[in-house]
């Protein structure tokens, strides 16, 4: 009986002893993020569109405080330019939750900072290379000395910068309210909330919905054979912007109806990985 319970008591300890020495697991095991196992074409994929947002319920508190350290959220990204360090996350993150409630997708054009409100809409520029991306910021970090800014592994890879892991970047605000002088209504996915409605099925001033603006035209003919090839019955045209620096090609489908329809159409062409198509007149 003593031989039984001793054996009992080794086996428990042994227990014991076993989970406080455990790894950690899931994500927080991983101790250096990375990307897709073979690299992913991200070419197509249309920089974020600035549009007027109100800020976000969560990721917004300020002070806040990270690892001993105490950070202030700016009221306003007005007038915000930074050079420095950017960094990039990838697969470790991505399908969980980022700082303001929305699901981190490592395939769309987003970022985390420190302290600009979340959202907010900076352009990044690879000082190195002249490669410039929009990202639309809804997370906080990167909580690593030096770095003031973490990417999205497409925006990594547009910047040219997945091979380093890090980039000499500037980073500069854009107010979404003079970005664009359009009234262009911002249609989501799988939802009308934002679409008047409406009581025939007449095209409403032949309104086109923008899939993207490339720096390439040859990018832009790519999208638009591929867009063509998924949405028979529709034009598809490119529509170039002349801007003092250089030149974007927009991708536009249309007409369209702003009808029950619409939400559809904008369903199919994010599943394709062209984000955040949005009206233009």
């Amino acid at each position: 009986m003593k031989r039984v319970i001793l054996r009992l008591i080794v086996l428990s300890l042994i227990a014991v002893l076993g989970g406080c020495s455990s790894a950690p697991s899931g994500r927080y095991a991983v101790e250096k993020d990375y990307g897709p196992s073979d690299r992913v074409d991200v070419s197509h994929v249309p920089d974020a569109v600035p549009r007027v947002e109100p800020k976000s319920r969560g990721g917004n508190k300020s002070p806040y405080t990270v690892l001993g350290k105490t950070y202030y959220v700016m009221p306003s990204g007005s007038g915000y330019k930074e050079r420095g360090i950017a960094s990039w996350y990838g697969k470790k993150f991505h399908g969980h939750k980022t700082s303001n409630g929305e699901t981190y997708n490592m395939y769309g054009m987003s970022a985390a900072h420190k302290s600009l409100p979340l959202p907010s809409y900076v352009q990044v520029t690879n000082v190195s290379n002249g490669r410039r991306v929009i990202v639309r910021v809804n997370d906080r970090g990167p909580f690593h000395g030096g770095r003031i800014i973490d990417l999205s592994y497409a925006a990594a890879s547009k910047l040219d910068m997945l091979g380093g892991g890090t980039a000499h970047v500037e980073v500069e605000a854009i107010d979404p309210g003079s970005w664009s002088t359009s009234s262009a209504a911002i249609v989501s996915a799988g939802s009308t909330a934002t679409a008047p409605p409406v009581t025939s099925t007449a095209a409403v001033g032949k309104r086109y919905l923008q899939v993207g603006a490339f720096g390439l035209e040859a990018t832009a003919a790519e999208a638009k054979q591929q867009l063509q090839q998924m949405l028979p019955g529709y034009q598809i045209r490119i529509v170039p912007l002349n801007l003092s620096d250089r030149t974007l090609y927009r991708v536009q489908v249309g007409p369209v109806q702003l009808n029950a329809d619409l939400a559809e159409l904008v369903s199919r062409i994010e599943a394709a990985g062209y984000l955040r198509p949005h009206l233009v007149d």
